[in-house]
């Protein structure tokens, strides 16, 4: 019991914050909700009245592709369906078991087309079929339960709530008290639910209850609940949010699992979207057009293309397209006027299947007007080649010592201790059955992204464990460049990118770290460096350097570090740095810390942080405590669960600090926040869509100066 109260302090104190901002703010112009005197436009989800018409007339000209479209829609669907509705729908994991998930499913998807034959063809023989469909679950269901319950509410609730739209809002003769009976169904049975999300799930999950949650605000005139679903897309915690499931290169949180997946995450955001711009607030447009950049990734891998990736790229899937791009496609080619050359060539594989996707896509004439384009999406700069690499990033001196996977990497080390020369790691896997101390004047070098090195988890120590300690507690002139540390409890990559997160939810998870290098007193250990270096998925630290001076961080990535176990969450970081001097960190990524900061910096002088990547962090991208000439300067912080750069005060606070240049939006709560900072600037930051508002925050500062 006390774990699990543990396990969620960090979560729902983040959780709570989130949810109690008053304002949104976006980046872009739109139509808030929050003003409750607006009322919502209707029918207003997947399409408008004006939508719905101008599909209408297309079809009736006989006009293609909609013809086409049309007619396998009307093959699609049949009068004599027979809802079967269930008192307790029950789905386990992956389907098993399932009573009443299919029903309701089937039930969903047949009252959304019959309605839309209704709307088309003004038969009411569809119109009295949908109403029946939705009167029968509304009068009967109660709730959900198992492991999938969560989403298949997410799946089915936005379809029952498009057709619910259409019938409501024209004559189709759907009675108030049936109208009613719904409504109590949506508020009853799906809303208490999806009301808290699934952040701890794959993001296509959250996606989908964000998407039947907007629809549920827009059906039942809620401005809390419409507004509660926009929140969670542009800044949940964990999975849940846009850019949490699309990366600033593009790349989707799933693609390292398969196509199918990720393409159901990408369908439910998209739709979310469109219901929001319907509403008048633009979700498209966050982050960038980050939804397109996303859209246009994953195309293109579909299409055959290769794709810059953080991880292993699934080809499960490869080539076999949902039918979900032509909305996007449709809103970004023909209303911003941004290209999409990928999305444009997957079309091409989903049309000639295509029946409802196609016809509710289109959105009146903008959609037969060329228009010039401004571009296509453009992924971000920040940190682009982090991490090791395909190969080795420098040429190795011709009298390094070469290992091969297989030989002790200790026993080299302690060779080239005694020539003050380079260890030089073959391609393969180096399962460790002891913990490697690195000693003084030694480079430890790896060719790429295949030389990994992994700790074998049946070494334990009451303690904790890391791949690397300093040997010495005056370690100098060290180099670690060019491999991969991997902290999981296999050496084998999930499908799942979600797997190995799962291990570090429990206090009794294994300690395990990365590297820690750790003096005894300041400086002691002097001349590190660390280049093109992958550390991740330990439960502990990625890396910890505690008393150094001279530290060099260059082209690294430090990701999915950090967990629950003992001390306790918060603990463990990505990158942990105390009582350190002159270090620089420059072109790394800090991602992804399930439990604590991207950056922990504390009790340090003279740290600079530049072109760095620090993003969906369950605290804050980075943190600085009383510390003193500090630069970051030029950073992409996003879409972490708390703030995007926080200075804090533990005693003294911070003094001459320099924060110029940063991105830091889509954070849970503040984009920049700096508590007690003696003297400092501030400057030329772009903060957009921050959870408690697009100002830096100061909080008893003196002499800083905001430009």
């Amino acid at each position: 019991m006390k774990k699990n109260v543990v396990k969620h302090v960090i979560r729902m104190r983040t959780f709570v914050l989130v949810f109690i901002a008053i304002f949104f703010i976006f980046q872009f112009p739109a139509v808030s909700s929050q003003n409750k005197t607006i009322p919502f436009v209707h029918p207003g989800m997947m399409q408008t009245g004006a939508d719905l018409e101008f599909m209408k007339q297309k079809i009736i000209a006989g006009e293609q592709p909609w013809k086409d479209a049309f007619n396998r829609l009307s093959e699609s669907v049949s009068l004599e369906f027979q809802p079967k509705p269930f008192t307790h729908v029950i789905r386990g994991s992956y389907g098993r078991p399932s009573i009443g998930g299919s029903e309701l499913s089937s039930s969903a998807d047949a009252a959304y087309k019959h309605a839309l034959m209704w709307y088309i063809t003004g038969n009411k023989a569809y119109a009295r079929k949908a109403i029946e469909i939705i009167n029968a679950w509304s009068s009967v269901l109660w709730d959900f339960d198992f492991n999938d319950a969560k989403v298949l509410a997410g799946w089915t609730g936005n379809i029952f709530c498009n057709a619910a739209e259409i019938l409501r809002y024209s004559d189709s003769g759907w009675e108030k008290n049936d109208i009613e009976n719904f409504k109590r169904m949506l508020l009853t049975a799906y809303y208490p639910m999806i009301k808290n999300f699934f952040p701890e799930a794959n993001g296509n999950w959250d996606a989908a209850l964000i998407n039947t949650m907007i629809c549920i605000g827009v059906f039942c005139d809620d401005h809390d609940i419409f507004d509660r679903a926009v929140n969670h897309l542009l800044r949940g915690n964990g999975n849940g949010g846009i850019t949490k499931y699309f990366y600033p290169s593009g790349q989707c949180q799933e693609n390292t699992r398969d196509m199918g997946h990720t393409q159901l995450g990408m369908r439910y955001f998209a739709e979310a979207c469109q219901v929001a711009w319907n509403q008048g607030i633009d979700l498209y447009g966050a982050a960038g057009n980050r939804l397109a950049l996303g859209y246009e990734y994953t195309a293109r891998y579909m299409l055959g293309e290769e794709v810059p990736v953080y991880g292993i790229i699934s080809a499960l899937g490869r080539g076999r397209f949902s039918d979900i791009y032509e909305v996007v496609f449709q809103h970004y080619r023909y209303i911003k006027g941004l290209d999409m050359p990928y999305t444009a060539r997957a079309i091409e594989s989903t049309r000639t299947i295509s029946s409802v996707a196609l016809i509710t896509s289109y959105k009146g004439p903008l959609t037969n007007s060329p228009m010039t384009t401004s571009g296509t999406p453009v992924a971000s700069k920040f940190a682009t080649l982090a991490g090791a690499l395909s190969t080795s990033s420098v040429e190795p001196p011709s009298n390094s010592i070469k290992v091969a996977p297989g030989d002790s990497i200790q026993d080299a080390l302690d060779s080239a201790d005694k020539a003050g020369g380079w260890v030089v790691l073959e391609k393969g896997l180096y399962t460790l059955n002891a913990m490697l101390k690195i000693p003084s004047g030694v480079t430890l070098a790896g060719q790429g992204i295949e030389t990994i090195l992994f700790l074998d988890p049946k070494l334990t120590n009451e303690r904790g464990i890391a791949s690397l300690l300093n040997a010495d507690d005056d370690l100098h002139d060290v180099a670690i460049r060019d491999l991969v540390i991997e902290g999981a409890l296999t050496s084998k990559t999930s499908s799942d990118p979600n797997q190995n997160r799962r291990q570090r939810s429990y206090q009794n998870a294994q300690r395990r770290a990365g590297i820690i290098f750790s003096a005894l007193k300041e400086g002691q250990i002097h001349n590190l460096t660390f280049e093109h270096v992958t550390i991740r998925n330990n439960t502990h630290n990625g890396v910890a350097v505690k008393g150094a001076k001279q530290v060099r961080i260059i082209a690294c990535d430090f990701s999915d570090n950090g967990s629950s176990v003992v001390p306790g969450p918060g603990l463990q970081h990505n990158l942990l740095l105390s009582h350190v001097e002159d270090c620089q960190i420059i072109d790394s990524r800090f991602d992804t810390s399930p439990w604590g900061n991207g950056i922990d910096l504390s009790n340090s002088s003279d740290i600079s942080v530049s072109n760095c990547e620090m993003a969906r962090n369950a605290l804050n991208g980075i943190k600085i405590a009383d510390c003193s000439n500090i630069k970051i300067t030029g950073n992409l912080s996003e879409g972490n669960d708390c703030n995007g750069i926080v200075f804090e005060a533990l005693v003294d606070g911070s003094n001459i600090i320099d924060v110029q240049g940063n991105l830091s939006h889509y954070n849970g709560m503040n984009g920049i926040l700096i508590e007690h900072v003696i003297k400092g600037t501030v400057r030329k930051n772009i903060l957009t869509g921050n959870g408690q508002g697009d100002n830096v925050k100061l909080l008893e500062s003196e002499k800083i100066i905001q430009k």
